[in-house]
């Protein structure tokens, strides 16, 4: 198409849908870049199901934490314009005064998260309380006039002319632009109001079912941190004074502290609001309950390894303390394990194990042939066994499902015994192996949690818990073990009932013995009356009290401290020590580390000192540390500024750079052409060194004027 023309214009060129298709036909599966595997189809398939399933849960939970908090803020509303709908002598009392509903929402620091609760907040509001629900973020509103335009466009749905803001009496000139001014926004609210009530009665009784006759006006203000003083102090005052005609409320995102409020606003401007304040969930209790539906369960056969887990926590705290980048990174594990790991079509769940492994090629029992953990396994059998593991595929199908069946068991069986012991670890004194689940969690699978020094404290510790601490310790932990859908753990509660039994049998015993020991003393000591027998009598009570004998008490309470170390020996066994775990297990913490924490300034060396690395271009590869006049500009003069001091001389370094860029070139050159060379040369060295000024390898100097000084690697 041509696009000559005599006048300047722009011309419009419809996409083609090649490039749809193609990307359509590249979305349905994996295509690994060392080989093409036989399955990547059907792990696409499994991943995508796997995630769907997470994904839905997380929904579920993440709406299940914020129920609460969006009850109490339906409530607030409900009761904030309950006298505006019957119209009593309160409200107008009440309205003199000009105040605000405002509802204070405290949210926390992990503003990433902020969003997914404003907006389940706003579903909730438009299907209950009102359809009129607008967000406000302060990066769209810089002045009142574009917050009105806002406010206006999205309550409204139509479009704002900000020009009319500047003329409060000028007229609508079409129905899709309208003043943008509070008074014509209480002109159209009433205008809907009374549409509303003109309809037919079996229109009105559907809307009422849902929302108000006078339903409120609800503004959110999402970050109210981020919003300027006078924007918020404008907005107050202009809503004060029609708060008789429009019902509006107020809801302040806080990531901070609600004394933001007053240290944005001055009195004469709070003093309007009528101010209640919400506090969200905790980022910390949100991410301990995520953990422990995701991660702490045999529902999603998926497992993060120790490192890979401890690297997203770390993030988690040290960074942003936000839920929903925790959930990208699980989920950039999923697709990163079904995209590396062949045989990660076996990552599955339980019911369609016995299919895929019966399905797998030569070439797949090879790669389970590889794993170490498999190896290790092998090396246990007989001779026998082993050379049948070896060749025989048949036979390999039939033990990798079973390693795989006692894989799903074991991960069962881990989960109860892990809530066990945090039921007795949790309230202990300095918390040896955490206070938190995912604490224990991650030191189970670093190494056997029995032989660390902080299991050995532990168990001290719990010798010497009361008897209610650990009569309700046990009552909670037969509560787990018959919950949970392991079969082997009938007899361990069966056990533990008996010693919730025996200490009730305790008490009455204990009582009667100290009853007869007591007397017997006394009566002794009444017997022996001269001073030898009595000191004679008094040093032996010293010392059987020294030598004193465990009571029964202290003698049941070893019993089941010993018996839940039996417990966690048996079933908390770290997942590495376990057959075929790299199936199902994630551990490239490396690769995960390369996507998350994000390296730029490591990035940006590499890119200047060594390009071939990113644009792979074979002219650019270059031994020794040399520099290649294939290079592009900034790369040249990087690589020459590196070789420099604190201050550089600009006069040597467009020398230096000159040398470069003309070394291939003819030295027989007529004068013409080098002085035209050295001209585009010298634009060159230019632009190449603002563009370093401008990424801060350099600045100007105040020493020489002729002379930048260098900002890295050993720079002022």
């Amino acid at each position: 198409m041509s696009t000559c023309s005599v006048s300047k214009g722009c011309f419009v060129f419809k996409p083609t849908t090649k490039k749809r298709r193609l990307s359509e036909k590249k979305a349905h599966d994996f295509r690994s870049t060392s080989d093409d595997s036989e399955d990547t189809e059907l792990r696409f398939v499994t991943c995508q199901s796997l995630w769907n399933q997470v994904k839905s849960e997380t929904q579920r939970i993440q709406e299940d934490l914020n129920k609460q908090l969006l009850e109490n803020l339906v409530s607030f509303l409900s009761r904030s314009h309950s006298n505006f709908q019957e119209k009593t002598t309160e409200w107008t009392c009440r309205m003199k005064f000009r105040e605000i509903p405002t509802a204070a929402l405290v949210l926390g620091v992990n503003v990433t998260d902020h969003d997914l609760t404003f907006r389940g907040l706003s579903d909730v509001l438009q299907d209950n309380i009102t359809p009129y629900v607008a967000l406000l973020e302060a990066k769209d509103c810089p002045g009142i006039k574009n917050l009105m335009q806002k406010l206006m466009g999205q309550l409204m749905n139509c479009d704002i002319d900000v020009d009319s803001l500047e003329d409060e009496n000028c007229v609508q000139v079409s129905q899709n632009k309208i003043r943008c001014s509070m008074s014509s926004l209480t002109s159209w609210y009433e205008s809907i109001t009374k549409k509303t009530d003109s309809e037919t009665p079996s229109k009105k009784r559907n809307s009422s079912s849902r929302h108000w006759q006078f339903p409120p006006v609800v503004v959110i203000f999402k970050d109210m941190e981020s919003f300027t003083t006078k924007v918020l102090q404008d907005f107050i005052v202009i809503s004060s004074q029609h708060i008789h005609e429009l019902p509006l409320v107020l809801i302040f995102g806080i990531a901070t502290s609600p004394m933001i409020i007053h240290r944005l606003l001055p009195h004469s401007v709070s003093s309007l609001l009528c101010i209640e304040l919400f506090q969200s969930l905790s980022c910390k209790e949100h991410l301990s309950t995520i953990i422990d539906k995701l991660l702490l369960t045999s529902r999603f056969p998926f497992k993060l390894g120790e490192k890979v887990l401890q690297v997203l926590i770390n993030i988690f705290l040290y960074h942003d303390f936000s839920v929903q980048n925790f959930i990208k990174g699980f989920q950039l594990c999923i697709v990163e394990h079904f995209y590396s790991q062949p045989l990660s079509v076996l990552c599955c769940q339980l019911v369609d194990i016995k299919k895929r492994a019966y399905s797998l090629s030569h070439e797949q029992c090879e790669n389970i042939r590889r794993l170490p953990s498999f190896r290790r396994y092998v090396e246990k059998q007989e001779s026998g066994k082993q050379v049948a593991l070896l060749t025989n595929d048949c036979f390999l199908k039939e033990e990798t499902e079973k390693l795989l069946e006692d894989l799903h068991v074991y991960h069962e069986n881990y989960v109860s015994i892990l809530r066990c012991l945090h039921v007795f670890t949790s309230s202990l004194p300095k918390y040896p192996l955490g206070k938190q689940i995912r604490e224990l969690h991650c030191a189970c699978l670093e190494n056997r949690v029995w032989e660390t020094k902080e299991y050995e404290s532990s168990l001290q510790l719990a010798r010497m818990l009361n008897k209610t601490d650990l009569v309700t310790m046990l009552q909670q932990c037969v509560e787990i073990l018959m919950s949970s859908s392991g079969k082997e753990f009938d007899k361990a509660a069966e056990k533990l009932k008996e010693f919730l039994t025996q200490f009730q049998n305790l008490e009455v015993a204990e009582a009667s013995q100290e009853r007869d020991v007591s007397v017997s003393s006394q009566k002794e000591l009444q017997k022996k009356t001269d001073l030898y027998h009595l000191q004679k009598t008094l040093l032996e009570l010293k010392e059987s009290r020294r030598s004193k004998k465990l009571t029964k008490f202290e003698m049941l309470r070893f019993e089941v401290v010993d018996y839940i170390d039996s417990l966690v020996r048996k079933y908390l066994v770290p997942a590495d020590d376990r057959t075929l775990h790299e199936i199902v297990y994630f551990n490239a913490t490396t690769v995960l580390r390369g996507h998350l924490n994000a390296a730029p300034r490591t990035a940006l060396h590499t890119a200047l000192n060594n390009p071939h690395w990113y644009l792979k271009n074979q002219a650019l590869k270059c031994d020794g540390g040399g520099i290649s006049n294939k290079a592009p500009d900034i790369c040249i003069v990087y690589k020459l500024h590196l070789e420099c001091g604190r201050l550089i001389n600009l006069v040597d370094w467009l020398e230096a750079f000159s040398t470069v860029v003309t070394a291939a070139e003819e030295p027989n050159a007529d004068a013409a052409s080098s002085d035209q060379v050295d001209d585009t040369i010298h634009a060159r060295f230019i632009r190449a060194v603002s563009e370093l000024e401008l990424l801060g390898f350099i600045k100007p100097s105040k020493q020489k004027t002729d002379h930048v000084a260098r900002l890295t690697w050993g720079g002022c």
